[in-house]
């Protein structure tokens, strides 16, 4: 069966004219499998053989961590290798020469290298991978770093006022940075489909123009969990235009590939930039990935200072690990768990789900959330049901999510699963749901 987008269904053979001929929505999204019946029983016992990796999920045996879009658990293979680094060679980077200090700049650089290959980097040899402490960081210094030196008076900015705020407030931060010098430029709304929350692929490229110079773009979306078709974004703003890619809901959910190949559509973007407490390591770690073939090469601002060393030690382990685990399972798995949870709480009348509403059922054609779910009840306040649901074991996010000015405007609860959630989990969560009228 072909698979389809929410966009799709709403601009199925619509073509952009200019300089952007030919239909923007004929490429569904090869690798999303809405339909796939028995991916929870085909992955059952390599999912139980992962989850027994996972020590504070299995020491927790009555609870239910629900909020990985927050953060993501981390394997033991992760906790060892942090463990191994700080007993046997905790050093500085860069600044010694004996022993313990170049097996940790060595660590470092090959943790550059590492996330090269984990985003199928074509061309790595002109690349850069700077390290921060998560997507924000990441995206500020890009913000404030980098595009300051590309922009001109009157060149035009597409930033994405529906998605997470850290992808929103470091662009307007150089709007004013900008204006402070003289230089003024339009930032430009993002457009979306009112009835999904996906972009707008035909509105944006009538929407880009000949001074527009970057785009602010998310992979995944935090609170309605579509793929936002990043490729399509490409082909509606042009050749010319820098994209910088938030992939903060995306590395280690689901396979990404800047080169592309296979079912594997290319993310022909600039940047992208990601947290590694979202893909298993540990916190106050993240990292931006530079192509440096359009504009100025980027260098982050500044002196730069003593690395987090272990917490690029954890990243290094956390791609090896999910790497071996195979990330393309770990989004077969979330998202069919997510179908069956959207399929039986779209019965329930006292809920309502966010997103695209074509999406919800267990059979539809239409692409499938990447594992987030969110959801209202019409009479429980979102901060009252997340305290409910905690007395029953469950773990979720309970408020309005970090979502910018032009998103939901009320509270709500996330249900956010990975690869050691279960499909007892998820049945267990619907009964307690159910039972709320």
């Amino acid at each position: 069966m072909t698979q389809v987008t929410c966009t799709d269904l709403e601009l199925t053979a619509m073509t952009v004219p200019g300089t952007h001929d030919g239909p923007l929505t004929d490429e569904p999204y090869a690798l999303d499998q809405p339909n796939d019946p028995h991916a929870l029983d085909s992955l059952r016992a390599w999912q139980r053989a992962l989850r027994d990796q996972f020590p504070i999920i299995t020491g927790n045996p009555d609870l239910a961590y629900l909020d990985n879009a927050a953060t993501a658990q981390k394997p033991r293979a992760v906790l060892d290798a942090v463990h191994t680094y700080l007993t046997t060679t905790n050093a500085n980077a860069g600044r010694g020469t004996y022993p313990w200090a170049n097996r940790t700049t060595q660590a470092v650089e090959g943790a550059r290298d590492r996330v090269r290959r984990f985003l199928n980097d074509p061309d790595p040899g002109t690349s850069a991978v700077h390290f921060t402490s998560g997507t924000t960081e990441g995206l500020r210094a890009i913000a404030l770093d980098w595009l300051p030196r590309f922009l001109r008076d009157g060149d035009e900015i597409i930033v994405p006022f529906a998605d997470h705020e850290a992808n929103i407030s470091p662009w307007r931060e150089a709007e004013r940075l900008l204006a402070d010098r003289g230089v003024h430029i339009r930032v430009l709304p993002m457009p979306y489909q009112a009835s999904s929350g996906d972009y707008d692929h035909i509105a944006l490229a009538d929407l880009a123009g000949p001074r527009t110079r970057f785009v602010a773009v998310t992979h995944v979306h935090h609170v309605y969990g579509g793929d936002m078709n990043v490729h399509r974004v490409r082909r509606a703003v042009g050749p010319d235009a820098v994209i910088c890619l938030d992939a903060a809901q995306s590395i280690g959910h689901l396979p990404v590939s800047l080169a592309g190949g296979g079912e594997l559509p290319r993310a022909d973007v600039d940047f992208v930039v990601f947290s590694g407490h979202k893909a298993m390591a540990l916190p106050g770690t993240g990292a931006v990935w530079a192509r440096q073939a359009r504009g100025p090469a980027f260098v982050p601002g500044g002196w730069s200072g003593t690395p987090n060393t272990v917490g690029i030690v954890s990243l290094a382990a956390a791609l090896d690990w999910l790497d071996a685990a195979g990330v393309e399972r770990i989004e077969r798995w979330t998202v069919a768990l997510a179908a069956r949870f959207t399929d039986a709480l779209r019965h329930l009348a006292a809920y309502e789900i966010l997103g695209c509403r074509t999406s919800l059922a267990a059979d539809s054609p239409v692409q499938r959330r990447k594992g987030v779910v969110t959801f209202r009840h019409h009479g429980i306040p979102s901060g009252d049901l997340g305290f409910i649901l905690f007395s029953h074991g469950f773990m979720v996010r309970s408020d309005n999510h970090c979502q910018g000015s032009a998103g939901e405007s009320a509270g709500s609860v996330r249900v956010s699963l990975h690869v050691h959630n279960t499909v007892e989990e998820v049945d267990r969560l619907l009964s307690v749901l159910a039972s709320l009228g």
